[in-house]
């Protein structure tokens, strides 16, 4: 979920009606742009409820409080976002695909391509993954989190295929140091692991999951891994 679109902290009394400050500037204003003025408010507060919604863990609710909001404003490149994160929450890939799409195209950003990209090997089509991550690892304007993502999708989509050089290929993008981990660096590190044990490369493999136990011992199953190469 982006930052970007995240209720504000502090939350509100239950059943209380989202204000408009719940929402940052620029994505009133999108709202306020392309929803006709009688719907704006419900629209706004069901954009606000889906959000909190997926914020939560429930993406069954958001997706239900999105397609409300998508009613009241279909051309807001925001509503869209949001009821495709929630689709893909719940694993729907080809609705989520329709929906992230419309968000691609109505508002010219690359910051959910991962998403898009993931979303695709979902419905078996990781070939087709792989040029959108490559975009948002080119575009300045994505965040270092998501371009991590992004890898992390090709990377994953190229081994689905046997790719494996071309899948760490595509990880070495990606520029991190061993003694600063951010939650996306670990990830990183994993995937780096499953791809090398998957090539039979499993020393190599065995290293990068000790990066990723040395950080933070819970992380996914990196520690359980690792005892199977050792």
């Amino acid at each position: 979920m982006p930052r970007s679109l995240q209720p504000r902290a502090g939350g509100r009394p239950h059943g209380t009606p989202p204000k408009y400050v719940d929402l940052p500037p620029d994505v009133l204003e999108e709202l306020r742009r392309s929803t006709r003025p009688t719907a704006q408010r419900d629209a706004i507060a069901r954009l606000a409820r889906a959000i909190e919604l997926l914020e939560r863990g429930d993406a069954g609710a958001a997706v239900s409080e999105a397609v409300k909001a998508k009613a009241l404003s279909s051309r807001s490149s925001s509503v869209r976002e949001v009821l495709g994160l929630a689709l893909y929450g719940q694993g729907r890939f080809q609705e989520a695909l329709k929906e992230l799409k419309a968000y691609r195209r109505m508002s010219g950003r690359n910051d959910q391509n991962h998403v898009i990209a993931d979303s695709l090997r979902g419905v078996g089509k990781p070939r087709e993954a792989v040029p959108l991550a490559d975009e948002a690892l080119r575009d300045k304007k994505v965040p270092n989190e998501v371009k991590a993502e992004a890898v992390i999708v090709a990377a994953s989509a190229l081994a689905d295929e046997g790719r494996y050089a071309e899948a760490l290929a595509f990880i070495g993008r990606a520029k991190t140091r061993d003694d600063i981990a951010e939650p996306y660096t670990l990830r990183l590190w994993y995937v780096k692991g499953d791809v090398l044990e998957r090539a039979g490369r499993s020393r190599e493999a065995a290293a990068e999951f000790r990066k990723v136990v040395r950080h933070d011992q819970s992380a996914f199953d990196a520690a359980e891994r690792l005892a199977n190469l050792s």
